[in-house]
């Protein structure tokens, strides 16, 4: 590897620098810098660390009867019973009316389908009705 013995070489270089990406890309970092800026940037670390809380939070496991269990999963409640027509279901197809409409497929079916603006307006059938 052959040393360059002009001891101009990195002045050179930056006025290259400078030419090609502007003035902005050869200022130290701290020549912008102040107290506001500061101020900002560790309010920024502090949210940041939090969010990183949270998620740890979020993967941490629990142990329930001799099993590793993730917290999430014990914090999540699911509700299978259709408000609605009152049946229990473990269908996935259910699961997505469930959690758009609160009531099971059958029920969005017989309900809901070409009335979503009712049934979001509030409107539920009576018991004369179901």
């Amino acid at each position: 590897m052959k040393k360059n013995k002009d001891p101009n070489y990195i002045a050179k270089i930056e006025q290259a620098i400078k030419q090609k990406y502007g003035e902005d890309a050869i200022q130290h970092p701290q020549a912008n810098w102040d107290e506001n800026k500061e101020k900002e940037y560790l309010q920024q670390l502090k949210e940041l660390a939090a969010k990183d809380q949270q998620k740890k939070e979020k993967v941490e496991k629990v142990e329930k009867d001799g099993f590793l269990i993730s917290k999430k999963l014990l914090i999540k409640k699911s509700n299978r019973t259709c408000p609605t027509c009152e049946t229990y279901s473990f269908s996935a197809k259910d699961d997505v009316y469930m959690n758009r409409y609160d009531c099971c497929f059958k029920c969005f079916v017989q309900y809901v389908e070409d009335r979503e603006e009712r049934w979001e307006s509030g409107w539920r059938p009576n018991q004369g009705e179901k």
